[in-house]
């Protein structure tokens, strides 16, 4: 059993997305930065921290889990689904990641940079790392 979040770039990330059926890749940004900033190509989107309180999700493990057993895997109530999280660029999905844990999930990653990466010396994300900087698939409503 694996007792930290794993890290993950944004690359690995797709390319395990890709080869496991099972994985999973929740988007936990608000939904305004999920809808209008874009989020990963078939993203599912369980906020961390959301309008209008801005306070941690208090149903986020278990948001998760309901996913997880709606169809997914059933035989170990769905704590071996790679679960893959990620936010703006990286740290909010990291706290995540750790409920997580805390919750009974194992196998848990966190995507290094997240979505858009830190910001550059000119205060613009996506020019130095995340996904998006990758060229990975992605959506914009």
């Amino acid at each position: 059993m694996n007792n930290s979040v794993k890290t993950i770039s944004p690359t690995a990330s797709y390319e395990l997305i890709k080869s496991d059926p099972r994985a999973l890749l929740i988007d936990v940004r608000s939904n305004m930065e999920f809808l209008f900033i874009g989020h990963p190509m078939d993203a599912i989107s369980i906020p961390w921290i959301d309008e209008p309180d801005w306070v941690v999700n208090p149903n986020f493990a278990s948001d998760v889990r309901k996913l997880i057993l709606g169809g997914l895997e059933h035989d170990s109530g769905g704590h071996n689904v790679p679960i893959l999280l990620i936010c703006r660029s990286g740290k909010r999905s990291l706290e995540a990641g750790k409920l997580l844990l805390k919750e009974g999930f194992h196998d848990v990653y966190n995507i290094e940079d997240g979505f858009e990466g830190e910001l550059d010396e000119n205060h613009h994300r996506s020019t130095l790392a995340g996904w998006r900087f990758e060229g990975l698939p992605w959506n914009q409503c």
